[in-house]
């Protein structure tokens, strides 16, 4: 009888969960991913008007979760990182037009705070401290960086 509730509940949780996909006017996909109810559930994926992926990801209750990955309208990658409750957190990696980290930051409900590394031509240039969103230090040399901070800090 256990097994036979079980197996009746999943199917009643999953008849609710449907595929979904929108469009723009000019026929292109613009958004795709599963729903319940009006709830934004697991992996989705967004679309430029021009058919280019924009952004792909998880979500739990129509809030973004987990690594998300965003695209400019030309294909090449934007940015990434991670998602908790909607909000950017934990390290997001940006990246220039030849598809190359241009700078990676700590981020917290959104907001930069702890590092943020720069680079160019994927050399270390500089690294900065924030707080709040707030620019508190800046460093130009690893080992001025290293002097006065813990490079397990980075993590």
């Amino acid at each position: 009888m256990l097994r036979f509730s079980l197996t009746f509940l999943l199917l009643v949780i999953s008849a609710n969960k449907l595929y979904h996909r929108d469009y723009y006017e000019n026929g292109n996909l613009k958004a795709q991913g599963w729903k319940i109810e009006n709830s934004k559930e697991d992996f989705w994926k967004f679309y430029h008007d021009n058919g280019m992926l924009m952004s792909q990801g998880h979500f739990k209750k129509n809030a973004k979760i987990g690594y998300w990955y965003f695209y400019n309208t030309d294909g090449t990658l934007e940015m990434e990182g991670h998602f908790k409750n909607d909000q950017k957190v934990k390290w997001w990696l940006f990246y220039d037009k030849k598809g190359k980290v241009n700078h990676k930051c700590q981020l917290k409900d959104g907001i930069k705070n702890g590092y943020c590394l720069k680079y160019m031509d994927e050399e270390l240039t500089s690294a900065e401290k924030y707080r709040n969103g707030k620019k508190i230090k800046e460093w130009f040399s690893f080992s001025s960086f290293k002097k006065e901070n813990k490079l397990s800090d980075l993590k």
